[in-house]
């Protein structure tokens, strides 16, 4: 009786606050290239899972394969979706004379130290079925010297032997041009990838490139096709070769200058990293400042997943993975490390996965000087604040009545701070020293009377079950009484 009681009584509480407080939630839909954010790993470096692939693997020496595997990336998929990446990039999958997939070996067969099709397709799977995509690199030039298209003779007039030892194509040759169009193209009819990434592209010819987008494009249209190097060919999102170096100056240290900050804006889709599977590892740069690596991650993924762009990071940037250069910057994950910074990127892509302002809303930037960043992001059906000190102090700043608007409040989502318009009709915010914000922007409700009412009918529902249980029990006692 009590257990019946207590069930209806919460059945009720439930349903009358959820009419009188409904949930403000946003809409998920995600359109273009910009809505999504991708997770850059290595399939040997990730983790291993299958042991019946570890052909000759030695985690002693750090050039060799570790034994990382598609199965082993299947398995870990939580810890990436966890941290709200819509795209994995795996890396090259091709038959390979490196860990890194870099040197090619054959186009046409996968790397067998990853594992087989089948293993590759359950991974696809696995990663479609948590409403992610994957992203697989296709290396164009300097592959393995023992490639398959460089062994046959009839090609001979169209190999390019390098002095590094690496082979490259002559891809003013019609031939080369159609084995790299088939080879790419047969690669994505064969798997249900969601993206190819064309890597070692540098002075391959722009029109070449155009027609192998095209190509892909016309197989399936929503296949996005990027590059990871600066080109002006139609890639889905843009690389600039100096962002990446403006990132790591401006957030490796505190009281860096951030005009250059000021240019991003909502247009062609750019890549917005700090540091990439190819070069020196930030933490390291932070390292070299006498900074706390972690900190500085903050301060770096808080405004790239809220800025406009393609938000990229490197796999271990979670938990400060450190290196000058591979292998050295390619360890092997470790799964068994402080969660900090983990939590912190997944509270700043829930904020991003769930709000299109912030994902492809309207960007002005309000206030950038020496690290100390306040910028908008806003659309037709809501606007944020989003404020990063990255300086050495407490810093306030103003923000005026027409920027924000009249009655209006600023929630911060992590520091819990409430804004409220001021006599002068301006917003005050004041923020402690290397630490990031979101504020969301409503009108001003004062007193929640939905929430009051809600309350109050709780305690009032509660009350009245304690009064039913006590007479159901009195009632027990009397009949025990009387019998």
């Amino acid at each position: 009786m009590k257990v019946n009681i207590w069930i209806s009584t919460t059945i009720i509480l439930t349903l009358i606050i959820s009419l009188i407080v409904p949930l403000n939630t946003h809409a998920e839909a995600r359109n273009t290239i910009q809505d999504e954010s991708i997770y850059d790993l290595l399939v040997d470096r990730y983790f291993n899972k299958t042991m019946e692939n570890d052909f000759e693997v030695d985690t002693r020496i750090p050039g060799a394969f570790a034994g990382g595997d598609f199965m082993g990336v299947a398995e870990k998929l939580s810890h990436i979706k966890r941290m709200g990446f819509s795209l994995v990039s795996v890396g090259p999958v091709f038959a390979s004379d490196t860990y890194d997939g870099k040197r090619v070996v054959d186009y046409g067969m996968l790397e067998r130290h990853f594992g087989t099709s089948e293993e590759f397709n359950t991974l696809i799977d696995n990663m479609h079925d948590e409403k992610m995509g994957i992203i697989v690199d296709f290396p164009i030039q300097n592959v393995s010297s023992e490639h398959v298209l460089a062994s046959d003779a009839n090609n001979a007039s169209w190999v390019i032997n390098n002095t590094d030892g690496t082979t490259s194509w002559d891809l003013t040759n019609e031939d080369a041009q159609q084995a790299i169009i088939e080879a790419a193209l047969t690669f994505v009819q064969e798997y249900n990838i969601d993206g190819i990434r064309f890597t070692s592209i540098e002075g391959v010819d722009m029109n070449f490139l155009n027609s192998v987008i095209e190509t892909l494009k016309k197989e399936n249209e929503d296949l996005y096709v990027l590059s990871n190097e600066q080109s002006d060919a139609n890639f889905d999102a843009k690389v600039l070769n100096d962002q990446e170096e403006m990132h790591r100056n401006v957030f490796k240290t505190v009281d860096q200058e951030t005009s250059q900050m000021a240019q991003t804006s909502v247009g062609e889709p750019i890549i917005q990293q700090i540091d990439s599977i190819d070069t020196q590892r930030f933490t390291m740069d932070a390292t070299e400042a006498n900074m706390f690596p972690p900190t500085r991650w903050k301060m770096a993924m808080a405004t790239l997943l809220s800025i406009p762009g393609v938000p990229v990071m490197t796999y271990g940037s979670e938990i400060a993975v450190n290196g000058a250069q591979p292998p050295e910057s390619h360890p092997i994950y470790n799964f068994k490390t402080d969660e900090e910074l983990i939590e912190f990127i997944e509270d700043v892509q829930y904020l991003r996965n769930k709000s299109a302002a912030l994902r492809t809303g309207l960007m002005e930037m309000l206030h950038n000087e020496d690290g100390f960043m306040i910028y908008k992001r806003s659309n037709e059906e809501e606007t944020w604040i989003v404020v990063i000190n990255n300086s050495s102090k407490t810093q306030s700043f103003t923000l005026s009545k027409e920027v924000i608007g009249d009655n209006k409040e600023l929630r911060g989502l992590f520091e819990s701070d409430v804004l409220r318009q001021k006599d002068d009709g301006n917003y005050r915010l004041v923020l402690d020293r290397e630490i990031a914000e979101f504020y969301t922007v409503t009108d001003e409700k004062g007193l929640n009377k939905g929430y009051i009412a809600a309350l109050i009918l709780a305690n009032i529902l509660f009350l009245t079950f304690i009064y039913l249980v006590w007479r159901k029990g009195k009632q027990q006692k009397h009949d025990t009484k009387n019998n």
